[in-house]
């Protein structure tokens, strides 16, 4: 990581496509919240899309549909999997005491290698899960996170320039000719 000196040192680059846009606002007055929240004009006479219609389009795409998809078809089966298993030895403890405490080999017995087994099943689902993540979602995610932020970058730019064309015409403009002057 590099190291800032001077004035900027704790600033955010806002060209990262991980900065967290939600949480810009948080904390500020609720002017200055409603302020950023009024879409400029478009040459057009259309409104700018604000950030939530940006989200809100983003959701309804078939990418973050498919995405979503993927997430689900794995983390329910995988949740009640591990809930199923979690019950079923919580049950067996305490409705089957003597199955629980026969031994396996020496003082070990079946209750310490099923719970023993809880720890490697929450071991082993953790592990298929980022590996589901890095192998079938993160890439689908960042180039939809690469599609706000190019469609929030595309807003700011038409906002600065309707904040440019309101500035020049609350101010008188002055004109120099040539040869005139200081």
């Amino acid at each position: 990581m590099d190291k800032h000196e001077g004035r900027d040192a704790g600033t955010i680059r806002l060209d990262d496509p991980w900065y967290d846009a939600l949480a810009v606002g948080w904390g500020e007055g609720a002017d200055t919240v409603q302020a950023q929240a009024q879409a400029a004009p478009v040459p057009g006479g259309r409104a700018a899309p604000g950030a939530s219609e940006i989200y809100l389009e983003v959701q309804r795409s078939a990418a973050f549909q498919e995405v979503r998809g993927r997430y689900r078809r794995f983390v329910v089966p995988a949740t009640a999997g591990f809930l199923l298993w979690y019950v079923a030895y919580v049950v067996a403890a305490t409705a089957a005491p003597g199955l629980m405490a026969r031994p396996v080999a020496g003082a070990v017995n079946v209750a310490l290698l099923a719970g023993l087994g809880q720890f490697l099943s929450t071991f082993l689902l953790t592990w298929a899960y980022a590996r589901h993540a890095r192998l079938r979602r993160d890439r689908a995610a960042l180039d939809l996170r690469w599609t706000v932020f190019e469609q929030e970058r595309v807003q700011e730019r038409v906002q600065d320039r309707a904040a440019a064309r309101e500035q020049e015409r609350g101010r008188p403009r002055t004109r120099t000719v040539r040869g005139e002057g200081a």
